[in-house]
C-alpha cells in the first residue's frame, strides 16, 4: 500500500466509518459482541453538546483507514493524562507510517494541551502492537490489574 496519507481532526460525517472500524478491532481483539453501543450514542457522545472524546482519522485517496480516540483521563498523581482508547489501522495499511503518525497526532495534541503524558493499554498478547509502541520508548505496565463493572 502507498504510503500517502493525510491525518485530520476526525468530524461528524466520519462517525459511522470510525465505528466500523471500531467493530473491525473489536473482531481483531477476538471480542466482537463487546461492541454494545449504537452508532447514534457514539456521535452524540464525540460531537454532542458534551464531547467525550477526541478523534483523528487518516485517509488515503479520500478513504479512511485508520483512526485514534483518546480522552482526558485524570491522575490524581499527575495531573491530566490523554488516555488513547483505540488506534486502528486497517491491516492493508499497516506498516506504512499511518499508525505513527495517529499515534504522534495524539501525543501533539497531549503536549500542545498541556498534558501530563498519554497512556494505554494493549493486550499481552498482541505482540504486533507492543513493538509498535516500544518503538516511541514508551514503558509497559505489567504490575497493575485492570478492574471493571458494567452495566
Amino acid at each position: 500500500m502507498p504510503a500517502h496519507y493525510f491525518i485530520r481532526k476526525a468530524h461528524e460525517g466520519d462517525a459511522s466509518e470510525i465505528f466500523a472500524l471500531i467493530k473491525e478491532l473489536a473482531e481483531f481483539e477476538k471480542a466482537p459482541k463487546e461492541v454494545r453501543l449504537k452508532i447514534a450514542d457514539f456521535v452524540e457522545h464525540g460531537w454532542g453538546k458534551n464531547p467525550l472524546f477526541e478523534a483523528w482519522v487518516s485517509l488515503n485517496e479520500g478513504i479512511i483507514v485508520g483512526m485514534a480516540l483518546c480522552y482526558t483521563r485524570y491522575s490524581t498523581w499527575k495531573g491530566p493524562m490523554l488516555y488513547l482508547e483505540d488506534l486502528y489501522i486497517k491491516p492493508s495499511y499497516r506498516k506504512t507510517g499511518i499508525g505513527s503518525g495517529l499515534f504522534e497526532e495524539c501525543l501533539q495534541f497531549a503536549k500542545d494541551n498541556a498534558f501530563a503524558g498519554m497512556c494505554w493499554q494493549v493486550l499481552d498478547w498482541n505482540e504486533p502492537a507492543i513493538n509498535f509502541y516500544n518503538k516511541f520508548n514508551s514503558s509497559m505496565d505489567s504490575e497493575w490489574i485492570n478492574g471493571k463493572i458494567m452495566f
